[in-house]
């Protein structure tokens, strides 16, 4: 069986724009790389709160498109 090597956080700001950080796996590190402003990450643990922060911290955009929305 494989594993998923890839997922994606996505957010949307407040001008309905889309943003989203790509999460890759090789072995226990995950690499973060943003869409929009091309910043990256090596990370071992929580590598989605950390594409959550930063798509909040550097480009404002907070709604999840789940329909959960972070304060």
């Amino acid at each position: 069986m494989a594993g998923i090597d890839a997922s994606k956080v996505s957010r949307w700001d407040g001008d309905g724009r889309e943003h989203v950080v790509h999460v890759r796996r090789t072995g226990a590190r995950r690499t973060l790389t943003c869409d929009t402003c091309g910043w990256h990450q090596a990370t071992q643990f929580l590598p989605w709160l950390k594409a959550a922060e930063h798509l909040a911290e550097a480009h404002r955009a907070t709604v999840d498109p789940a329909g959960r929305e972070r304060p």
